[in-house]
């Protein structure tokens, strides 16, 4: 009998990796906060992970080369179309979109949620020992 990863895990595996590309995200937007013209971006995670929970229950969608020069498609992100453009609160005069303060505020609440999601992760798979060794 073989263990399933995805059945086991379920949702979180794609929840903790989504949680790092939104920071990941989050820290290209600190970062940039001096660069003239740079437009703060967000990863909308209940979205993303919502659209990867209907993929998952009515199956995924494979895309299949008919030519042996397209470029495959494996690798590709879901969370790449759901980077959206973030609102300014306030408009700057180099039209610079990023909110330091917002922006670290959103770093810190993703990276307490990105541990949250690995302890989360880290007890199933300690189950899933425990449950290999008879425990």
């Amino acid at each position: 009998m073989s263990i399933s990863f995805e059945k086991a895990l379920g949702i979180h595996q794609q929840a903790l990796s989504f949680r790092a590309q939104r920071g990941e995200v989050l820290a290209n937007n600190i970062a940039n906060a001096d660069t003239p013209n740079y437009k703060a971006r967000d990863l909308d995670f209940a979205s993303v992970l919502a659209q990867q929970s209907e993929k998952a229950a009515h199956g995924s969608f494979q895309a299949t080369r008919t030519n042996e020069h397209h470029i495959a498609a494996e690798g590709f992100e879901i969370a790449d179309a759901s980077l959206k453009y973030r609102v300014p609160f306030q408009a700057a005069i180099d039209q610079n979109t990023v909110d330091a303060q917002l922006e670290q505020s959103n770093y810190t609440e993703n990276a307490m949620q990105f541990q949250a999601s690995f302890t989360f992760l880290n007890s199933k798979f300690k189950g899933l020992m425990n449950a290999l060794r008879g425990e």
